[in-house]
């Protein structure tokens, strides 16, 4: 790997800590201030917001510039987001534009991969990039629960600077003072991450004009024989991925009788077994071999099923790793292969923005349709069974959709999995 991968790396993996952070100390506060059950749940929703309204944006945005200076930028938006939150926003509106910081710098960290890598090492870099973020998110959650805990928060709300009055008096609000030096530290990373050299595309006069660009680049992958299993199967795997963060908060609480500091653990437990997934498919898999996994996300919407019947923290930990190893195996070769589809379409910047799009918009609808019925007084072992196979139904389809694909259009199947194979090995 390039000296100005692990660059890359470092500047996403505080990033996405402090991202991960942040909605432990988000969902604190909203507990604090009285709020609503449905409200905690709709933080995952109201973060994808931006990333679906922006999605025909965010691309072309991506790539205007050096795509560094977009993870820079985006950084500052997140901190604003956090300060917004400090100074009495509303948690959710707040945590909306820390969304739009993240719905910015999605494809700028996605799209450097290839710009600075081959084909053949693309499987390799996801690894990586998954595999990192995942840990950022392990440690991001155990962060989170320990700042608004027993033990760090009274610590943090003793610290007295001097010259500096702040009217930061609950755990939650510390924490995310705390959180806004990591933005800081990712924002430093992202000042040393080298310019590609790829060609600059200048953002259009008329931003109107990107919507049916946006819209073209996003029928033409949908269109795309590959491209569509990948997008598919991705944005309801990450659809999941997305929501199981507040569904094993308010397992843990109903299962458990745990409290937010206890829950976030097992948040990372899930995590662990994604990165353990990760790590197994960038060795095992190959860029053309991600719709043979497709079968993994059936089991994965039959696994969250069983997580009602489970009420024994030890039953529980190997369970939730199983979990994420089945999302994690899953997710890295299709990822990989809607990038490599994506930036033969259409270039990197634009391809990611859509892939983002479709990802985020099912977060916001599952999670919009979790928070509905918790709104609804729907008990959450309901709710997470209508979850459950609600995802085993899709990603059944989906195996379908390939499997129809195969057998009338096997020509254009073959080939385009030839150009897979040939730039894995050639590239």
């Amino acid at each position: 790997m390039k000296r100005g991968f692990f660059t890359i790396m470092s500047a996403q993996f505080f990033s996405s800590l402090a991202d991960n952070a942040l909605f432990v100390a988000a969902v604190q506060l909203l507990i604090t201030s009285q709020a609503p059950e449905w409200q905690q749940a709709a933080l995952v929703p109201m973060f994808a917001l931006f990333y679906v309204i922006l999605a025909p944006f965010v691309g072309a945005f991506a790539d205007s510039m050096p795509k560094g200076r977009v993870m820079l930028i985006s950084n500052f938006i997140k901190v604003l987001g956090c300060l917004l939150m400090l100074f009495g926003t509303h948690p959710l509106l707040s945590y909306a534009i820390v969304g739009l910081g993240a719905a910015a710098y999605s494809p700028a960290k996605y799209g450097i991969l290839t710009e600075l890598l081959p084909a053949s090492q693309l499987v390799k870099a996801n690894g990586w990039i998954e595999g990192l973020t995942i840990a950022s998110i392990i440690l991001g959650v155990l962060l989170g629960g320990q700042l608004i805990g027993p033990v760090l928060s009274p610590l943090l709300l003793s610290l007295d600077l001097p010259f500096v009055t702040s009217s930061i008096d609950t755990a939650p609000e510390a924490a995310i003072g705390v959180l806004i030096l990591f933005y800081m530290l990712a924002a430093w990373f992202n000042t040393h991450i080298p310019d590609t050299g790829v060609e600059i595309r200048p953002m259009p006069r008329r931003l109107a004009s990107l919507l049916p660009d946006f819209w073209t680049c996003n029928t033409r992958l949908w269109r795309d024989k590959l491209g569509q299993i990948s997008l598919a199967s991705t944005t309801l795997i990450w659809g999941v991925a997305g929501n199981l963060k507040f569904i094993v908060l308010a397992w843990a609480g109903v299962a458990l009788g745990y409290n937010v500091t206890q829950a976030s653990a097992l948040q990372g437990v899930v995590a662990i077994g994604m990165a353990v997934g990760a790590v197994v498919a960038s060795m095992r898999m190959k860029l053309e071999d991600g719709p043979r996994v497709i079968s993994l996300g059936i089991g994965m919407g039959l696994l969250i099923i069983m997580l009602i019947f489970i009420t024994n923290v030890w039953v529980a930990a190997p369970f939730l790793i199983l979990l994420g190893a089945l999302g994690g195996f899953l997710v890295v070769p299709m990822n990989a292969l809607l990038q490599h589809r994506g930036h033969n379409l259409m270039g990197a910047g634009r391809s990611i923005a859509v892939q983002n799009f479709n990802e985020q918009a099912c977060i916001l609808l599952l999670g919009a349709g979790y928070s509905l019925s918790k709104s609804q007084g729907l008990p959450t072992f309901a709710a997470i069974t209508v979850f459950g196979l609600v995802i085993a139904g899709f990603m059944w389809l989906i195996k379908r959709w390939h499997a129809h694909n195969c057998v009338h259009h096997r020509a254009e199947v073959d080939h385009l999995l030839t150009i897979a194979r040939s730039d894995n090995l050639h590239g």
